[in-house]
C-alpha cells in the first residue's frame, strides 16, 4: 500500500500599498541563502486559513492585516517528496506602514514595486511567488477577485466545540 499524498498546506499575503504601487515582501536567509517572498506561512491545527494568513501576516511584518479576498489556490511540488497547496490572500492599503518583522527568521521586510520583484525572480522563495502577484495584478485589472466567504471554516467552529 502506498503512503497517502499530504502536500503542506500554506498561506501567503500580497499586501499592495495602492496609491505608490508599492508590494510588501520580506526578506528571509534560508540555508544561507538570501530570499524574498510574501508574508507567508504554514496552516496550523485549529485555525481557519483566514486565521492563519493574520497571523503570519502580523508574525513576518509587524502589521495586523485582515485579509480582503482571495487571489487563489496553487499547487506546487517542490521535490518529488516536498509538496504545497499555497492559498493566497491580499490586502490593499493607501499607505506604505513600517514593517516591524517578529519572526526571528525574517532578516527584514521592504516595499517593492513589480518591476523591483520582477528583477529578483532569481531570489524568489518560490515560483508561486511572482505567479501570484501576476494573477493579482490580473485579477484587479478585470476587478475580479474572489471573496473570503468561498473558504467555509464553520465546521473547524463545530468540531472544536464538539470537544469541548
Amino acid at each position: 500500500m502506498s503512503q497517502r499524498y499530504k502536500p503542506n498546506v500554506t498561506v501567503a499575503c500580497i499586501i499592495h500599498a495602492t496609491s505608490q504601487d508599492k508590494y510588501l515582501m520580506v526578506e528571509e536567509w534560508i540555508d544561507g541563502e538570501q530570499r524574498f517572498n510574501q508574508p507567508a506561512g504554514h496552516l496550523e491545527a485549529n485555525e481557519s486559513l483566514i486565521q492563519a494568513c493574520e497571523r503570519e501576516v502580523f508574525e513576518e511584518t509587524g502589521l495586523s492585516l485582515n485579509p480582503q479576498g482571495l487571489v487563489g489556490i496553487y499547487q506546487f511540488s517542490a521535490s518529488e517528496d516536498l509538496a504545497f497547496v499555497r492559498f493566497t490572500f491580499f490586502v490593499q492599503l493607501n499607505d506604505m506602514p513600517s514593517p516591524a518583522p517578529q519572526d526571528n527568521a525574517i532578516h527584514s521586510a521592504h516595499w517593492l514595486s513589480f518591476a523591483q520583484i520582477e528583477a529578483k525572480s532569481s531570489l524568489l522563495r518560490s515560483p508561486l511567488v511572482l505567479d501570484c502577484l501576476k494573477d493579482y495584478l490580473n485579477n484587479a485589472q478585470q476587478g475580479q477577485t474572489y471573496p473570503l466567504s468561498l473558504l467555509n471554516s464553520d465546521r473547524l467552529t463545530i468540531a472544536q466545540a464538539s470537544k469541548a
